[in-house]
Order: structure tokens, then sequence, then C-alpha cells
């Protein structure tokens, strides 16, 4: 049981929660929470971890998430923690982009900190469908982060898809969640050698069930513990 430390709404329907107490997590990794009333655990990326404390964020989709939504600081929630097999984040790149499409931006917050932590210029784009869905912009610019957000309507920044902005760059290794459309497309613009990270629904989180196979070129391969990281190269699109 961990205690949520603080908790609040940033845009749209996408709500942030810290929890006190955590255990450290990689970059990639997620956690699986217990709901009262809900028989299935509700997996939630890492966005951020640091000694004794842990940040989620989520988006309010379902019976579980609107539940967390009306959480309060003090409460205590069950959690099932360091889960999946996270990013590479010893990768031997020089120049790393980081490309997250809506709630998808919420696991590559800690990588952009521990590998600007290496000293690495670190690139992201966020991808969005308008301005009123943007979140944590301004959290990895203070990071230290090169940021271009692109909006699909246009009303902030490049307008279109997060391959939109990618023209011009010189980047040599991407790390990717989001939307599997947005994943697939990422894919097939650019020949940058990369990782994603697979957004799946999930009924154990551990790799018993095996209801969140994904085809790989190795055979099938479950997200939740082979994953929820794989190279760009091991998925069959």
């Amino acid at each position: 049981m961990l205690e949520i430390s603080s908790a609040r709404k940033l845009a749209g329907n996408v709500f942030e929660m810290k929890l006190s107490g955590a255990p450290l997590h990689g970059p990639g990794q997620f956690v699986n929470l217990a709901l009262e009333g809900l028989f299935l655990r509700r997996p939630i990326s890492v966005c951020d971890s640091e000694p004794g404390s842990l940040t989620l964020l989520y988006k309010v989709v379902g019976k579980g998430t609107a539940l967390m939504a009306e959480m309060k600081p003090g409460e205590c929630i069950d959690v099932l923690t360091g889960l999946g097999r996270g990013f590479n984040e010893d990768m031997q790149c020089s120049k790393p982009l980081l490309v997250g499409g809506g709630i998808g931006v919420a696991p590559l917050y800690l990588l952009a900190r521990r590998l600007l932590g290496r000293g690495l210029p670190v690139s992201v784009i966020l991808g969005f469908n308008n301005a009123d869905e943007i979140i944590y912009m301004e959290e990895f610019k203070a990071l230290g982060a090169d940021v271009t957000v692109a909006t699909a309507d246009g009303s902030f920044g490049v307008k279109g898809f997060v391959t939109d902005a990618l023209e011009g760059r010189d980047n040599d290794y991407f790390y990717a969640c989001g939307p599997m459309p947005m994943l697939r497309a990422l894919v097939k613009t650019t020949d940058m050698d990369g990782e994603i990270s697979l957004e799946e629904r999930m009924g154990c989180g551990t790799g018993i069930c095996m209801g969140c196979t994904c085809h790989t070129i190795l055979g099938p391969k479950r997200v939740c513990k082979d994953g929820p990281v794989f190279n760009r190269k091991e998925i069959i699109w």
C-alpha cells in the first residue's frame, strides 16, 4: 500500500498522482493498481521516480481511472511496483530523440531526466490533438530538453502529427510511446533505430495470463513481461 502525497488535474482529462514510499523504477516500467470494486488491476506508466516517491500520469477513460481521479492526498492505494522491461537508458547514442503521443508522453519524462543526467542533448517531440490537450511541455523544458510540440489541428506548434516534426533532424536513436497508429507511422517514416513502448490492455500485468501478447519476429511476446518496451525491429507491424 502506498499513500497518495498529491493529486492534480492537468489538461483535459489527464491527471497526475504522486505516491510516497515507492521503490525506484526504471524509465518505461509500470505499476499495477488495485481499485475497490474492480476485479482487474489497472496498469499505469511510471512518469517519474525518485527515492521514496513515484509520479504517475493517467487519462480518465473508464471506471478505474475515474475512481483514481476521485482519490485524495492521504488515501492509500494497493500498488504492484517495478513491473515490465523499460527503456535502455544506457544505449550508446549521441543525440537521442524522444517521441510521445498523448498520455504516451508520461514514461518519457523519467527517461529524459536520466539521459540529460548523462550529459546527452535530448530532443523531445510531443504530439496532441489540440492545444488544450498539451501536458508536460513545460516540465520537459525545465529539465533542459529541446521540446517540439505537434498538434493535429495546428492550434499549437507544428501542424500535423509527430512525424511532421521529424524533417531535418540528425538524431541517431529514438525512444517512443503512444498509440499504435502513431508508432506505426513513426517506424514507417524513419530508418532510425529505436525503441517503442506498447500500450495494451492487461489482465494480470505479470506475464501469467498471456492476455497482452503481441507478435514479434521471435514469436509471441507478452507486453507486460517481455515489454512493454521493444526494439522497433522486433515488432511485426
